[in-house]
């Protein structure tokens, strides 16, 4: 008798939404009218759904009212605010497609992102951190100096008409988000009845770039299928009701904040709180405290940066009990000081990627540790996965293949990309993550690693995660980050970029001599370095390919 396959499908008891996310807003707000909505605490914002739902509508008209049409794509470059959120529900209103631009990029970047998907409107902050936001589009635009608002034409962003800043100040060539706000209280409320009826489900209205970890940024086309079935899915499997508060840290232009944070919130009619523009571990705890969170999202590095804060004990997280941690694997550790200390024992362990809405798997809110803390979880609910091998069968329980998914999250393609497209997505319509696993009996997998992260030394393949997780079992080891250097005797060599607890010490050799009594010596690090931080994305996923860049030139210059 054969072995069982690495496949699985998600329940599909629960029937998948089929309205837009315009008409689902509607919906929340005559079922909810006076619940709280939504809570920006820099801005000293708080709203029930009536009124966040009549703001998300006045923006609607003023898009309208300076021609975005629906399929017009607006890009929107700006860290969390309530901005970011209306621009979110009144572009999907009226069926313009929402472009995400990371609140990060430098100029090269944002005329790539807009010129890639030929955005209208650029709705943006003054500024970010270290960014001038409107230096930076004055450098790419000088054309705006002279230009009226709504006639720019600029030579190095061909496709782009109108530029909205937010703030008060004014600046050539720019409307005033809250001028464009004032547009929408003289529109025609019939013409967005007209245009927000004639919109389908199926249609594109979001463009996530996935430049992530590696190469160059691909634009995943997301629709309101797609993006509020995996925000309801979500909600369900965190068990969440309008009764919740949410607490958001984590970046609005990623789909961890826009899907799995306003999204979810929607799916049920639950508050959604911000506690800052950007993420702070102390802001972060003193809004769960004072707004009586019940939910809390992060990636590891959020919740270890909280639990590391001197004055933790302080706060009151008593209100906590259920989240999403997602980005990366939890150690157990951690998990264990989130569940107990944090008080969050329903925290859910969420995984996919932003092609696919971006939740494919999700542990229970009762898993046991130990699943929580080893894997992923099992197939969100109408979606299929299964695990294959580099030949494309699916591969027996038990063995490592690659995880691909299937069903009414994976995205149409990348923008007007059909042979990136091709590559990621197969003709019967399962999308490739990239992602190495390992399924169990019960549906549970396991990510060992990336196909591309794959260490291949002297013949020996060496997944980084194994050794990152026997680092993890070092007492002075807070984080780790495992990858392959080039060699000329065995291919490749493995590198370790060690983070230490606060107080602790430890050296290369005390390392090397713990990790050799744990795993194979073909698996010890060859090179180690100590350090306080890595490079990173803006949602706090660590970037190899850049640590090893760094790493080789260090030792090509030996």
């Amino acid at each position: 008798m054969s072995a069982p396959l690495s496949y699985r499908a998600g329940p599909t008891d629960a029937p998948l939404l089929e309205q837009t996310i315009g008409e689902y807003l509607h919906t929340m707000a005559r079922r909810f009218p006076e619940r709280p909505a939504v809570v920006v605490r820099h801005q000293q914002i708080r709203w029930n759904w009536q009124e966040y739902v009549r703001e998300i509508d006045r923006l609607a008209r003023g898009l309208l009212a300076i021609g975005i049409r629906p399929g017009d794509r607006v890009g929107i470059w700006s860290p969390n605010n309530i901005e970011w959120c209306l621009v979110q529900f009144a572009t999907a209103r009226i069926g313009a497609i929402m472009v995400c631009i990371n609140p990060a990029y430098r100029q090269e970047e944002l005329a790539f992102a807009i010129n890639n998907v030929g955005c209208r409107a650029l709705i943006c902050a003054s500024r970010f951190k270290g960014s001038d936001y409107l230096a930076m589009l004055a450098a790419l635009a000088p054309e705006l100096a002279s230009a009226e608002p709504g006639a720019l034409k600029a030579a190095a962003l061909p496709t782009l008409s109108w530029v909205v800043r937010l703030g008060e100040d004014k600046s050539p060539g720019m409307l005033n988000f809250g001028d464009l706000q004032t547009l929408g209280d003289e529109a025609d409320l019939d013409h967005l009845t007209r245009v927000a009826a004639g919109l389908r489900a199926s249609d594109p209205i979001n463009i996530q770039f996935t430049s992530g970890t590696t190469g160059s940024p691909k634009g995943a086309t997301l629709s309101h299928h797609n993006i509020l079935n995996n925000g309801m899915l979500v909600a369900a499997g965190m068990g969440l009701t309008e009764q919740d508060r949410l607490c958001i840290p984590v970046p609005l232009y990623h789909c961890f904040g826009m899907v799995l944070g306003n999204l979810v919130c929607l799916s049920v009619g639950a508050c959604a709180l911000f506690p800052a523009e950007s993420f702070d571990p102390a802001t972060t705890l003193q809004m769960v405290e004072e707004e009586r969170c019940t939910a809390l999202h992060g990636v590891p590095t959020m919740f270890i940066a909280e639990l590391e804060l001197p004055h933790f004990a302080e706060f009151d997280l008593g209100s906590l009990r259920t989240g999403i941690m997602a980005g990366a694997i939890c150690p157990e550790p951690l998990m264990l000081r989130v569940q107990t200390l944090m008080h969050m024992r329903e925290v859910t362990i969420a995984y996919g990627q932003t092609e696919c809405s971006p939740i494919n798997h999700m542990t229970a809110v009762d898993c046991p540790l130990d699943k929580r803390v080893t894997t992923v979880g099992r197939a969100i609910g109408h979606t299929e996965i299964k695990l294959v091998s580099p030949g494309g069968e699916t591969v027996a329980i038990g063995e490592k293949g690659e995880v691909c998914c299937r069903g009414y999250g994976v995205m149409s393609g990348y923008w007007q990309d059909a042979a990136k497209t091709a590559e990621t997505i197969d003709a019967e319509g399962w999308l490739h993550s990239g992602d190495i696993g390992v399924m169990d009996e019960e549906g549970y997998v396991q990510i060992v690693g990336r196909s591309k992260e794959l260490i291949i030394r002297g013949g020996e393949n060496i997944y980084p995660r194994e050794v990152e997780e026997r680092l993890y079992d070092h007492p002075a080891v807070q984080d780790a980050a495992v990858f392959g250097i080039d060699s000329d005797r065995y291919g490749e060599e493995v590198c370790a970029w060690i983070k230490l607890r606060p107080g602790c010490d430890a050296d290369e050799e005390a390392i090397k001599h713990f990790l050799s009594a744990r795993i194979a010596y073909f698996k010890v690090p060859r090179y180690i370095r100590f350090v306080e931080e890595y490079p990173m994305t803006v949602t706090g996923k660590l970037q190899k390919f850049r640590m090893k860049e760094l790493m080789s030139a260090e030792l090509g210059g030996h």
